[in-house]
């Protein structure tokens, strides 16, 4: 799987998270605080940010319930910036 797949998936996760609302580039990459042009970069395949794969890879490693511990605890230190 090419990583520009990965956020695509991911996206697609979000807005169905948020009863198929769907969200723009601009709003994901505001959440981001990354600028929307990074963010079409990495759905397009054009920019791969070296750290996503190796995060992807550490996170399949471990099973659901320490995935969704993982990721609730990164939200709750990612909202303290």
């Amino acid at each position: 799987m090419k990583l520009n797949d990965l956020f695509n998936i991911l996206h697609n996760a979000v807005e169905a998270e948020q009863n198929g609302k769907k969200i723009s580039q601009k709003e994901m990459a505001g959440s981001l605080g990354i600028s929307m042009r990074t963010y079409q970069d990495w759905r397009l395949g054009n920019a791969k940010p070296q750290a996503a794969r190796a995060v992807i890879e550490m996170l399949g490693k471990l099973d659901d319930e320490d995935i969704i511990r993982v990721v609730r605890k990164i939200n709750r230190l990612g909202s303290d910036r």
